[in-house]
């Protein structure tokens, strides 16, 4: 009994600070402006109990950005869905960029924040980005005569890098299904399927 009630407040305060920091994301102008302290004050916890939880300002974020990418991972993983491995490439390919991509919009701060504090390392060598390109890069292997699928794969994602994403959408106010069109045009293009989302 003693040890139910410590995992269930330590349940509870997670969920708490993931409401908060994502709240507090989605309302910033830049996601540096976002501290620990302001977390803390909005989630009703105490820094304290953020630095025990999550060794500090990155792991917060890696933290909450992997509890939201969550569900797209367990569809991309498994079942009939279209960014699941029983997929044809020909479908997979532009159903995973468009899923990244709605991500992306959907947690622009908080991708943007993960980004920034990718460091020296670069957003390249995260485990989220080696994630994605190897999903990518095995679907692209399945399009007969394609060339150099791990470069294709690198060569699109950078289509929906989050810094590229707050761009279009903030500095030249596209909207999100223009934004979403022009993506599965584009990828249409490269990988040869000649239907482009409509």
């Amino acid at each position: 009994m003693s040890e139910r009630k410590p995992r269930k407040d330590a349940a509870r305060n997670r969920a708490a600070v993931f409401a908060a920091a994502d709240d507090l994301f989605a309302r910033c102008e830049s996601p540096e402006a976002v501290t620990m302290a302001d977390i803390a004050a909005a989630a009703g916890v105490g820094k304290a109990t953020l630095f025990r939880a999550f060794g500090d300002r990155t792991g917060l974020i890696r933290a909450l950005y992997e509890a939201r990418l969550a569900p797209v991972r367990s569809a991309a993983g498994e079942g009939p869905s279209p960014l699941g491995p029983a997929a044809p490439p020909l479908l997979r390919v532009p159903a995973l960029l468009d899923a990244m991509l709605c991500f992306k919009l959907d947690n622009r701060h908080l991708a943007l924040a993960l980004e920034g504090v990718a460091g020296d390392s670069g957003p390249y060598r995260a485990e989220h980005y080696a994630w994605w390109h190897g999903l990518l890069r095995d679907a692209l292997e399945g399009i007969p005569g394609l060339a150099d699928p791990g470069y294709t794969a690198h060569a699109l994602l950078a289509a929906t890098r989050a810094d590229l994403v707050e761009h279009l959408v903030g500095e030249e106010r596209t909207g999100r299904e223009q934004l979403r069109a022009q993506l599965a045009a584009h990828t249409a293009r490269v990988i040869g399927s000649g239907t482009p989302r409509g």
